[in-house]
């Protein structure tokens, strides 16, 4: 059996993708249960985050594996295989392992040496655990990851390369303002009590914000949290919890607004948005957009277009400074945007001289005049002849090619802080293009992460990484021959046990201390012979390659494979339940 892992996550796939393919809670179990189920795997977990969606499993076959863990992850996301292929990734054996202990020390997350991703983890073994689809692989692994995770917390200076999503997405709202200073006195509005809420609550309190309002579906978990902050030590701030259909109300005193919950859609629509920010402000939120704007319900305001101009200059209607170099004044571009009544006067200009000051982009400002480009000229004037015929039915004719420049307000200072750290979000992408308001969202964070510098713990790191993916590698290998060796050294006992009994039968009047010394010296001899081979066989098995050995060994010694895999069935089943009541480390 062989260790695959199939995943996207934020470094192959956009947030778009990852959104609709995140997994709550039962539909990772049934991806679980179906994983274990398929003919290729044997063992399964599943690692899902706000970033990342993974599934584990011991395959023995590598490409059977890999469609079989694809097409399920397409199947339980409910995005279609076609269209997630693109994005997703795949591990085998050394590469598997490399790959989960990189997470597991922040090395692959969006913020680099993040240590959440630990309980991420953690949660991840439980729940296989606790379905029965993590066998000795797997529980292996995933113990060793967490091992490997703490030492490069603990040896290393991983954490200083990146802050906790939390504080990172806090630092991109406080826009280069330290923390600290940009939250003093603010009113946080936090919704959700999970981990990841519970943490945000956590460092707005000690970043010295005023007042934490904790809105959650379940009003238990809310109070629990409230009840944390308030009696913590080194925070003093006031706390309260409320139902999530206050909400909205509390959006019109939050200053800072953190949200992460489990919930498929979204939890603040961009009109609660504008409504909350209209509230605390008495002024419509203006979309500032110039290149179409979603519709935000009638808190969004589209700045209307100036009035076109029209100038004196020889009795032409336009204001021939506005029109670009390059296009003739009775050209299409040039009158786009007018209204009717000034078109028609416009044509009528137009038909009766010969002037262009923008032909060929020369001349400006100079007359031409003759019959030279007539035809040109003529065919400007029936064009803006259909064109007021058609203006006259509409009133403004549209704009082409170069419309007149909008005049775009100066946004704002934001009075709202949002940071959504949900996936799928919890907050309307549309809430970016509202005035007053600063969204952080998952999307966001990642384009900023990217240019976040790189501590040079981060190569110390790298090394415990390939030093433990060797010996977990090396321990599996000499893992996998052990069931050999037992049922080497079990047959080997048998022997010894059969000639001491015909021994018995040839010798009946032996007593009982030569017996016992005659059983001793048999088995002392055994042991010495098979002592060498088995200590170098498993040293051997440890290296890369080494496979072969168990094979060898169960070829010449005559080993029966129904033997072996009972010992290997037995030691599993042991080693699972030692697992099971440890639990995760």
């Amino acid at each position: 059996m062989s260790l695959l892992v199939v995943g996207l996550s934020h470094r192959s796939a956009p947030v778009s993708v990852l959104e609709r393919a995140s997994l709550g809670v039962d539909a990772q179990s049934k991806l679980l249960q179906d994983t274990v189920a398929a003919e290729p795997a044997a063992e399964g977990a599943v690692l899902a985050t706000c970033n990342r969606i993974e599934l584990y499993a011991d395959v023995d076959k590598f490409h059977a594996g890999v469609a079989e863990l694809s097409t399920l992850l397409a199947q339980h996301s409910g995005v279609g295989l076609e269209e997630l292929t693109p994005y997703l990734y795949v591990h085998y054996e050394d590469r598997a392992v490399h790959h989960l202990f990189s997470v597991a020390c922040g090395l692959d997350s969006m913020v680099v040496g993040e240590g959440q991703v630990l309980g991420q983890i953690k949660d991840s073994l439980a729940r296989a655990q606790e379905m029965h689809t993590a066998g000795r692989l797997l529980n292996d692994l995933f113990q060793q990851a967490l091992r490997v995770g703490k030492r490069a917390h603990s040896e290393t200076g991983i954490d200083r390369a990146g802050q906790s999503l939390v504080t990172f997405g806090l630092e991109q709202l406080a826009l280069g303002t330290p923390v600290e200073t940009w939250a003093d006195a603010k009113k946080a509005l936090v919704i959700g009590a999970g981990s990841m809420s519970s943490l945000a609550a956590a460092t707005l309190a000690r970043a010295g914000v005023a007042e934490i309002v904790i809105a959650n579906r379940t009003p238990d978990r809310a109070e629990r949290l409230v009840q944390i902050l308030t009696e913590g030590d080194d925070t003093n701030v006031l706390a309260r919890a409320v139902p999530m259909t206050s909400v909205p109300f509390e959006l019109t005193r939050a200053d800072v607004v953190v949200s992460c919950t489990g919930a498929t859609g979204l939890v603040l629509t961009g009109d609660a948005i504008a409504a909350g920010v209209e509230s605390r402000t008495g002024e419509q939120r203006v979309v500032v957009d110039l290149d179409g704007v979603e519709d935000l319900g009638d808190a969004a305001v589209r700045t209307p277009l100036p009035p076109a101009s029209a100038g004196t200059d020889e009795d032409c209607p336009l204001d021939l400074s506005a029109v670009a170099p390059g296009f003739s004044v009775m050209g299409e571009a040039a009158v786009a945007g007018m209204d009717a009544a000034t078109l028609e006067q416009h044509a009528t200009w137009a038909a009766g001289t010969t002037v262009d000051r923008r032909q060929n982009g020369q001349n400006g400002g100079t007359g031409q005049s003759g019959q030279a480009g007539r035809g040109g000229l003529e065919a400007d004037a029936e064009l803006i002849g259909a064109l007021a015929a058609a203006a006259s039915a509409v009133g403004r004719i549209p704009e082409r090619r170069r419309p007149e420049p909008v005049a775009v307000p100066p946004r704002p200072e934001p009075v709202l802080f949002l940071l959504d750290l949900a996936m799928p979000r919890d907050i309307d992408a549309a809430a970016h293009r509202l005035a007053g308001v600063r969204l952080v969202d998952i999307e966001s964070l990642a384009d900023a992460s990217a240019d976040a510098p790189m501590a040079a713990d981060v190569d110390q790191v790298r090394r415990i990484v390939s030093d433990e993916v060797a010996a977990f590698g090396a321990a599996q290998r000499a893992a996998r021959i052990t069931p050999t060796v037992v049922a080497l050294r079990t047959m080997a006992a048998d022997v010894v046990a059969g000639e001491i009994a015909r021994l018995e039968g040839r010798l009946p009047g032996l007593d009982d201390k030569h017996r016992a010394e005659i059983t001793q010296t048999v088995r002392r001899v055994v042991d010495k012979l098979l002592h060498a081979p088995t200590v170098r066989v498993k040293q051997l098995a440890a290296e890369p390659g080494g496979a072969g050995y168990a094979d060898a060994l169960r070829t010449l010694f005559d080993l029966e494979p129904e033997t072996v895999a009972s010992v290997s069935r037995a030691e599993e089943s042991t080693e699972m339940q030692n697992a099971r009541n440890r639990g995760p480390g």
